[in-house]
């Protein structure tokens, strides 16, 4: 039986890929997080990877704290740069599969048009210029490396936007949300059902690109979650990204093309508020209980 380690499973894709990995019990998984494995250790890594018999590796673990980063690069680039360095070498050397998830915020956004892989890539923060040196660390350090880049993450499971915006929708009579920066949200259960799809189907090396189908900005995503929660009481305003400054510049334009992994893999990718209704359900079901 083929032995999968996830690292990071404590955050929300590795949660969701806990609820995945029931519908593959072809494989065996090894679940760990930070207590577990300190994946900037290279010795521990080579170490955990030889012991279990390691033959792939989803690396959910990350440095996310965007603004933080700013102030805080060095902590940041241990573990979304050297860190996949570290687990490519540790997996190449079983002749094992990487999968290294990345970001938008490797684009400056320019853009007008979905980007596509192969497209320049010229991150504005630190975030930005660590991801980056996590993806080419790992296409380097393993000959399969899979490096899936993805934007605006959500779950039932940790601290996202959509938890943010049910609590900030219920506490407060107005909100204020920025409308010119445009992307795709993407639920972490439907991240995570592609990247099993991969590992089932064969991984081909390769950078590849996933988020929900669809656009919007960061002000319609929050009118349709307050929709989906029945939030009625709270009135959102469009604001300009002026108004709300903070440490890190965001991608203005962060639109993917995901063309490559739906036709590399026949992946069928849902249409982003279909995932948030069903996220925001799932969401008012666990408060019920």
């Amino acid at each position: 039986m083929k032995k999968i380690l996830i690292t990071g499973a404590n955050g929300q894709l590795g949660n969701e890929l806990r609820l995945v990995s029931a519908d593959y019990p072809e494989y065996d998984y090894l679940l760990t997080d930070a207590a577990e494995l300190d994946i900037t250790d290279e010795a521990a890594v080579n170490e955990y990877v030889e012991a279990h018999e390691v033959d792939a590796i989803i690396n959910c673990a990350a440095f996310t704290a965007v603004d933080r980063a700013e102030s805080q690069e060095d902590v940041a680039r241990r573990v979304n740069s050297d860190a996949p360095g570290i687990l490519a070498r540790a997996i190449d050397k079983r002749g094992g599969t990487l999968v290294q998830i990345s970001t938008d915020y490797v684009f400056p956004g320019t853009a007008c048009t979905p980007i596509a892989e192969d497209e320049p890539t010229q991150p504005v923060s630190a975030y930005g210029r660590t991801k980056l040196a996590g993806e080419k660390a790992a296409l380097e350090g393993c000959r399969s490396t899979v490096v899936i880049r993805t934007a605006w993450l959500y779950s039932s499971f940790g601290n996202n936007f959509v938890k943010t915006m049910i609590r900030l929708g219920r506490e407060r009579d107005k909100l204020g949300v920025v409308f010119d920066q445009v992307g795709t949200p993407t639920y972490a259960h439907d991240l995570a059902v592609a990247i099993m799809q991969i590992l089932s189907k064969g991984p081909q090396r390769g950078i590849y690109h996933f988020t929900g189908e669809g656009v919007c900005s960061w002000y319609d995503f929050t009118v349709m979650i307050h929709k989906f929660a029945g939030i009625t009481g709270c009135h959102v305003s469009p604001i300009h990204s002026a108004d709300y400054p903070t440490p890190a510049a965001r991608p203005h334009y962060s639109v993917l093309d995901k063309t490559k992994i739906k036709k590399t893999y026949g992946i069928e990718i849902p249409y982003w508020a279909d995932s948030v209704k069903k996220c925001v359900a799932l969401l008012l079901k666990n408060e019920e209980k």
